[in-house]
């Protein structure tokens, strides 16, 4: 009717209701997807290295790193080329660092996913197998990096011997049965398809393959190639070989563990906080036998050069300046493992939320780091610049 008000009156909430969220631009209007559901007790948002919130991209970004780093590395400590020798080109100057750094790579993310079903333990399977089912097909795929990687390493070391031509099987034969860095990446290799087969168990029957046996395996297939670097041709072999194998094994269960540890439980409080704890035991012993073993290791090498002269070789030659860069890059993991150990470890131990993304993310990024020069460092000739 006319002249009669026809708006509605407005419907009261029932006392106690909570507030219905408003549009954008009204009170509690514009809140995110996040948001919502950290208020309904969904989980925490993750950011690794304060850099992406994907562990997929964050894997793709630590892959790149070291990748980068190893050209980096390998194009600044070149030696010249001799005048009259052919070069064996671009593709193989860098492609043999590179597949080696990843190879690596592959074998340390296999030997974290066996770990990371020790430290979650096997006593609770309706908690933890939400996590360890995608880790297993990460293991495989890590597996199939590192054999593949190490085939494509040895055809490369091949090319290198004869520039200019392409490998035949019968050369790949020769530089197999002549050098003993062939031969040990060859054993590598096995290893890796044998890692690869007890993935493949493990997808199919869980644990019931032991984690034991796969971490054995794949630190087992990483002893070989001690022999392609220069521990090989030291004076105190059987010293520097022992010193070397301590190096990699230690080095491969801190990194492999910790990526596996901070990928996949970071967002499983209560998993984190049975496993770091555990795994801060392991890292403090690796961390001190990296560290020592790798001075040793440097400075041995820099003073049975019959060339060079401690303390002068470390700056003064390739190898020296490369012990260097991963001496530096060793103390940055260490204080943020301090960190990590003092900060972050009994608020994360009582079930709190933490930053321990960001900051175990960075030193993940850091390791990738070392990871590339260590390959380098495997190559480089104690030679002047």
């Amino acid at each position: 009717m006319a002249g009669v008000n026809t708006v509605q009156p407005r419907r009261s909430e029932p006392v106690g209701a909570p507030p219905r969220p408003g549009r954008p631009g009204q009170p509690g209007g514009g809140r995110n997807v996040a948001q919502r559901k950290r208020s309904a007790g969904g989980p925490p948002p993750v950011s690794f290295a304060g850099l992406t919130g994907s562990a997929l991209v964050f894997a793709g970004l630590l892959l790149a790193a070291a990748v980068v780093a190893a050209v980096v590395a390998t194009g600044a400590t070149e030696p010249q080329p001799v005048t009259g020798l052919d070069s064996s080109g671009p593709l193989v100057q860098f492609g043999i660092p590179v597949a080696r750094t990843l190879l690596d790579l592959g074998a340390v993310a296999t030997v974290g996913i066996a770990l990371l079903a020790r430290l979650v333990g096997f006593d609770r399977p309706e908690k933890t197998e939400t996590v360890m089912r995608p880790a297993r097909g990460v293991g495989l795929w890590a597996s199939v990096l590192w054999t593949v990687c190490a085939l494509v390493s040895i055809v490369l070391l091949t090319a290198e011997l004869e520039p200019g031509a392409v490998p035949t099987p019968a050369a790949i034969w020769a530089y197999l049965s002549n050098i003993p860095a062939g031969k040990g990446l060859l054993l590598s290799a096995a290893f890796g398809l044998v890692s690869v087969w007890l993935a493949w168990l493990t997808i199919r029957h869980g644990e019931n393959v032991p984690a034991e046996l796969r971490a054995g395996v794949a630190l087992f297939g990483l002893l070989p190639l001690s022999l392609t670097g220069h521990a090989s041709n030291w004076m105190y072999h059987d010293l520097g070989m022992v010193s070397m194998e301590l190096h990699v094994v230690a080095a491969t269960a801190w990194a492999g563990a910790l990526g596996a540890v901070i990928v996949f439980l970071s967002r499983r409080a209560d998993l984190l906080a049975r496993a770091l704890p555990r795994y801060s035991k392991l890292a403090t012993c690796c961390v001190f036998l990296v560290g020592f073993t790798g001075l040793f290791n440097g400075l041995v090498e820099l003073g049975l050069s019959p060339i060079t002269s401690l303390p002068s070789s470390l700056w003064t030659t390739r190898y020296g300046v490369l012990v260097l860069t991963k001496a530096v890059l060793i103390v940055v993991i260490a204080a943020l493992a301090i960190v990590v150990r003092t900060r972050l470890l009994p608020q994360i131990a009582a079930g709190r939320r933490t930053a321990v993304a960001v900051w175990c993310g960075w030193e993940l990024v850091v390791l990738a780091l070392a990871f590339a020069v260590a390959v380098v460092l495997t190559r480089v000739p104690v030679t002047p610049f």
